[in-house]
């Protein structure tokens, strides 16, 4: 998953994804939504291109069976909702109180001509090598890993030592395939473990670095 992330971090520093980036933050027209309030909804038509400002988004999908998928998190700054087909596979919900930039794709495709199609491509590549990181994160890691795994790539995708769990337990959970009780327990035991620090209920920092980082391998 730290690869599927480091991937995505090189591709949005590209000349042309940095090019969309810029569009749609200079064109875009800036939406606000409520703490779990819908964006967009799975097989939604997926027209419009959205980028956070403020506040973090879950991508998920729910089964047939009742079940729920947990696709991605994002934060300020990140791309979303871009899709290689018409239509969405997954919900966009905000996590707390959201600012998104929201831009049509025809507005994109005609302002960045061959930019957009290069960014579907991109993304869907991104979005597999994603899905191969996350089976790998489902079957060959034990559930203090996962956890460990989890919290190094909120880290990562944000400045400094500390970071947000803006999303649930649950989230986390559905996300990691372990139960809400397992995952309370792992994070239990890494801040007993003096590896994370938590500052409240969902801020929390990186007490010790290398021992994180150790669990994440």
């Amino acid at each position: 998953m730290l690869t599927a992330i480091q991937s995505a971090s090189a591709f949005f520093h590209q000349p042309s994804a940095r090019l969309v980036s810029d569009l749609v933050s200079g064109m875009g027209v800036s939406m606000s939504f409520a703490r779990d309030e819908e964006i967009y909804g799975q097989d939604e038509d997926a027209d419009l291109v959205y980028q956070v400002v403020k506040g973090a988004v879950r991508t998920s999908r729910l089964m047939c069976d009742g079940r729920r998928q947990i696709g991605d998190f994002y934060y300020p700054g990140d791309v979303f909702g871009i899709e290689p087909d018409e239509e969405h596979l997954f919900s966009a919900e905000a996590l707390c109180d959201c600012v998104i930039l929201v831009l049509k794709r025809s507005s994109l495709r005609d302002t960045a001509a061959g930019e957009l199609d290069r960014l579907v491509y991109a993304a869907a590549r991104r979005e597999l090598k994603r899905a191969h990181e996350h089976v790998l994160l489902l079957g060959r890691k034990s559930a203090r890993e996962k956890v460990a795994t989890f919290l190094l790539n909120i880290v990562d995708r944000v400045s400094g030592g500390g970071a947000r769990l803006s999303m649930s337990r649950q989230d986390i959970a559905d996300y990691l395939g372990l139960t809400i009780e397992t995952v309370s327990r792992m994070l239990t035991q890494l801040q007993a473990s003096r590896i994370i620090e938590f500052v409240g209920l969902r801020d929390f920092k990186v007490v010790n670095p290398s021992a994180l980082a150790r669990l994440a391998e």
